[in-house]
């Protein structure tokens, strides 16, 4: 038996251990172990990859994020974070029609942004929303629904647990994937907020009303949310202004919402305990997800089965698009069986290499070189300005004389004096002057630009373009799609928690209202399910409304 045909046929084998309810991290451990052991012979060499996998995969900076996010969720909890979100949610659009559960998904949007799990986020916001839901006369089945759905927003909008694991899998910036997440995040709230204007309109005796609070009320209601607007925008901002890594920025807001919780009076000994523990136990089972799918891709790469099966697809000539297609609704499928976490791992090891080799088209080399071109311009003013003016702060005394002399030599092969008089010059002549090349150049480049075509190698040398070429396309190329693959599987993913029969985060609801029957719970979250559809399609048709951020990074 060839490796080939062993790897394909492990996944009906872990498929089989799955469905017989074999914890997954266990059942793609056993698979990837047993598949080494038949592919090597014998069971040394498994065993030596156990030792070395697990170093390898534990090892990895990055994995730290994980605790320290589920942390910060757990004293978030504690310091009546999400109470907080919901009352001020609730002051504003309570009196509306569909308002106390249009204030829920805001909630959940604003408690997702500082915990991360989606099932942490439901379960949460549950405890907090579902009695002002019924208390207010929204139907069980409709109140049921909109946490459901709301409690998914907690790995979409940033931070998000699955976005890290997907990160590190992909071998992507984390920072990046999270900035391509927060429009997507944002659009899935406000089509919530759309699911649900229309479903009370449609069934009138589905929510009830609750009085207009005054604007006294309401803006007191806001600013009990400051802590919650304090760490999100410390960690975020944090990690945008460089001012620390992603991973250090969960270990501010950890330390933050601990504080915060400590304050509030709900952090104490026991309640950290229980944190610590919680987060702990959270922790241990998805690094045994983590290195089961480690082990099982790890004997994947053995048998070469991902490679021969982006190879063969490759050669079938489909279209990428279709290819997506078919990789999204497969996750569709699977999202109503699995967890997200499972799913991720499991798939992206398979389907990466497959999008690696797919062209979709986002970056051309006339796009890359008129970007080049753009930022040497930007870049040739910034040091005309700094040499005119007797500095450039970012640069050594040393640099900035050997560039002052370089240009006043230049100005004068031109014979313009020096760059203390040149008085007046054109843009053409300041960055001739600054790449040490001629206006002519500079002009006969800005035509190309212009006409749609791409830079000749001597043009790019002498505006000392560099950073244009083949290999830097594919790179920013692998880039866009995998942030947008990723943001697409996610929110793919996250469809699959609410969709029956299986979604988890329906019986995590169901669990908190037993009176409520589930069948009620299905047919109003599918008004819920539509939305995600169409904002998938939505991205799908329109990439840009993820990769927009990015160049901004």
């Amino acid at each position: 038996m060839s490796d080939i045909v062993i790897g394909a046929l492990s996944f009906p084998v872990l498929l089989g251990l799955i469905f017989a309810r074999v914890p997954i991290g266990l059942a793609m451990f056993t698979v990837g172990f047993g598949g080494l052991w038949l592919v090597n012979g014998n069971a040394f060499i498994a065993v030596a990859r156990l030792k070395s996998e697990t170093y390898t995969t534990f090892s990895s900076y990055s994995l730290s994020i994980i605790p320290m996010f589920l942390l910060m969720g757990h004293f978030a909890t504690l310091g009546g974070m999400s109470q907080a979100l919901f009352k001020a949610a609730e002051s504003w659009l309570g009196h509306r029609k569909g308002g106390v559960a249009m204030a829920a998904i805001g909630a959940c949007a604003g408690f997702g942004a500082i915990c991360g799990s989606s099932l942490a986020t439901a379960a949460t916001m549950s405890r907090v929303a579902l009695p002002e839901l019924k208390r207010y006369g929204y139907s069980g089945g409709f109140s049921s629904a909109t946490l459901a759905a709301g409690g998914t927003l907690g790995i979409l909008i940033p931070p998000s647990v699955v976005l890290v694991i997907y990160a590190i899998l992909t071998e992507q910036n984390i920072a990046k994937m999270f900035l391509a997440a927060f429009v997507p995040g944002i659009v899935a709230a406000l089509g919530y907020v759309v699911v649900i204007s229309i479903y009370v309109r449609l069934y009138p005796g589905s929510a009830g009303t609750r009085a207009r609070m005054p604007y006294a009320q309401r803006f007191r209601a806001v600013a009990d949310v400051w802590p919650v607007l304090l760490v999100f925008g410390t960690v975020v901002g944090g990690i945008y202004l460089g001012w620390f890594t992603p991973t250090e920025g969960a270990a501010v807001g950890a330390l933050g919402t601990g504080i915060i919780a400590w304050f509030a009076g709900g952090l104490n000994r026991a309640t950290m305990a229980e944190s610590f523990y919680v987060t702990a136990r959270s922790t241990a089972m998805i690094f045994f997800i983590v290195l089961g799918a480690a082990f099982y891709n790890g004997f994947l790469a053995l048998t070469q089965v991902p490679q021969e099966l982006a190879g063969w697809v490759t050669e079938q000539g489909v279209s990428p698009w279709m290819v997506l297609v078919f990789i999204l609704i497969l996750y569709l499928l699977l999202g109503c069986v699995m967890d997200s976490l499972s799913m991720i791992l499991l798939t992206i090891p398979i389907f990466w290499p497959i999008m690696i080799e797919l062209d979709f088209g986002f970056v051309s080399m006339i796009d890359l070189h008129a970007a080049k071109f753009d930022t040497a311009l930007s870049e040739g003013m910034t040091v005309w300005n700094g040499l005119s003016s007797g500095s450039i702060s970012d640069l050594s005394p040393d640099r900035f004389s050997r560039l002052l002399a370089d240009a006043n030599a230049q100005m004068a092969t031109l014979g313009l004096g020096s760059v203390a008089d040149a008085g007046t010059l054109s843009e053409n002549q300041i960055i001739a002057i600054v790449n040490e090349t001629t206006p002519e150049m500079v002009q006969q480049a800005r035509d190309v630009i212009a006409s749609g075509g791409e830079l000749g190698r001597d043009m790019l040398r002498d505006l000392n373009i560099r950073g244009a070429n083949e290999g830097a396309l594919n790179r920013i190329n692998v880039e866009q799609t995998a942030i947008w693959f990723g943001i697409l599987v996610l929110i793919v993913v996250e469809v699959g928690l609410i969709t029956p029969p299986v979604g988890m985060n329906l019986f995590i609801i169901n669990a908190m209202d037993r009176t409520t029957p589930m069948i009620e719970t299905y047919k109003a979250v599918m008004f819920f399910v539509a939305s995600d559809l169409f904002r998938v399609v939505l991205l799908v048709l329109f990439p840009a409304i993820t990769l927009f951020l990015i160049p901004w990074y």
